[in-house]
């Protein structure tokens, strides 16, 4: 289960928004180890587009040195869908190379009538996909 602050959560929901039409992409990184989110890094989507996302290599080598420095790890990996609901790709897949983060995907297309976005958290480990519950909090 991913527990997440609203707070973490709305700003994963907003850039996501911002950056539509084109996928937004990010990491929320947290205390190693802890497997709590607590630091929202927004990214930008190097490929501009709105079916495909790509951390820049620089911007992500920054991120991980950043995160080394301050003992902390990507607890949450983050991608929009634009106009299909929050299910990971195959290019998703083959793209989730950290098994201990959670897969957050939020789609900000109206794909099931429930309202104008889903925000859906996934495992990813070896190919292997597993839905897990999201539990917003008001604090940890």
């Amino acid at each position: 289960m991913l527990t997440i602050t609203q707070e973490l959560h709305d700003e994963i929901v907003a850039h996501a928004r911002q950056d539509h039409p084109d996928e937004a992409c990010g990491v929320v990184a947290g205390p190693a180890g802890s497997g709590r989110p607590e630091r929202f890094v927004p990214m930008l989507n190097a490929a501009r587009s709105p079916t495909f996302y790509e951390f820049d290599s620089q911007d992500l080598l920054k991120l991980y040195r950043e995160m080394d420095d301050r003992d902390e790890e990507p607890v949450v990996i983050y991608h929009s869908h634009t106009a299909t609901e929050a299910y990971p790709s195959r290019t998703d897949i083959s793209y989730a190379n950290e098994p201990g983060a959670h897969y957050v995907l939020v789609s900000t297309a109206d794909t099931d009538g429930l309202g104008e976005f889903q925000f859906r958290s996934f495992r990813i480990v070896d190919g292997e996909i597993t839905e897990e519950e999201v539990e917003v909090v008001a604090a940890y």
